[in-house]
């Protein structure tokens, strides 16, 4: 059996999601774990349009094993007016197989986001993401008031969970707190998962 992880599932477009997701790896392997990134495919409006079964770049697809053996979650996707993209929601829409079999029942998850404009949407759409994780069962964990950076920061960051304040041409880099958030999510992420691990043990 493989060693306890956290899945870091995510969907990106322009590459500032799966920094974001980056950040959350760190912060999971400073909290003792391994983290494990995936990203989904996106949808097409073409039914003949299949993705190749490895992407040219970056992590690789997600399969509902890597979701089924997780010990945590932390998913994050891009805001499309203020809801996740359509490729995660899809990717999530198929996971009733896990759902059936309480797989994900009292797991610990965290969620984020990345918006062009800074009050783009970024609550609404942790908050959009949160929703099938509940019907999962999984433990909804989100950034206390403790972390500095969240009263602090002048771009991303809310108690639901990580986000980034990217630009309206996406190309804004994670300033300090957004990074000191992300990494703070994956810790918490962690060391949440060790704690349950333990007590289940």
């Amino acid at each position: 059996m493989s060693e306890p992880y956290i899945l870091v599932l995510y969907y990106s477009r322009h590459g500032s999601t799966s920094e974001m997701a980056r950040h959350i790896a760190r912060g999971i392997e400073l909290g003792g774990m391994e983290a494990r990134l995936r990203t989904v495919p996106a949808v097409s409006s073409e039914c003949e349009a299949v993705a190749p079964d490895v992407p040219a770049s970056g992590a690789p697809y997600a399969t509902l094993d890597d979701l089924r053996h997780c010990s945590g979650l932390a998913l994050g996707s891009p805001t499309r007016f203020g809801n996740m993209a359509a490729a995660l929601k899809y990717f999530l829409d198929g996971t009733s197989p896990l759902w059936l079999g309480g797989e994900l029942v009292g797991k610990p998850a965290g969620v984020f986001t990345s918006t062009a404009s800074l009050h783009g949407g970024q609550e609404s759409t942790l908050l959009s993401m949160m929703l099938p994780l509940l019907h999962h069962g999984m433990l909804v964990l989100g950034l206390p008031y403790s972390e500095s950076a969240l009263i602090e920061t002048r771009g991303g960051g809310t108690p639901y969970g990580a986000s980034h304040h990217a630009g309206a041409d996406g190309k804004r880099d994670l300033d300090e707190h957004e990074i000191a958030l992300c990494r703070a999510l994956g810790q918490r992420l962690a060391t949440t998962a060790k704690a349950l691990e333990t007590t289940r043990g």
